[in-house]
């Protein structure tokens, strides 16, 4: 879910399908994801997505109360304050195009 909308984030899920884009791929994508050449992505109801084995790693432990929670977008929930991470996501993926998701 995202207050903006399933389009906000679209590009992002891109992204993390694409096994040129990142060392390591956080979703695993069905369908068509674009290619290393320029075409891009299918629409995304031709798309779908699950996490990754490795991304089960950025929450490793939250449930342990590891991190501290934060009220969400309306104050309806509390969210992580960052991701209680086993793996060095931005050494081995990068920082490129996530500024928003490390702010």
């Amino acid at each position: 879910y995202h207050p903006h909308g399933d389009f906000a984030v679209y590009g992002t899920i891109v992204r993390m399908a694409q096994p040129f884009s990142l060392r390591y791929m956080l979703v695993d994508g069905q369908g068509n994801f674009g290619s290393i050449d320029g075409d891009s992505a299918a629409a995304m109801r031709y798309t779908e997505i699950r996490l990754a084995k490795i991304a089960h790693e950025l929450m490793a432990d939250l449930e342990k109360e590891t991190v501290d929670f934060v009220d969400n977008y309306d104050g309806t929930e509390k969210i992580p304050d960052v991701m209680p991470t086993k793996i060095p996501n931005l050494l081995v993926n990068g920082s490129s195009g996530i500024a928003a998701g490390m702010a």
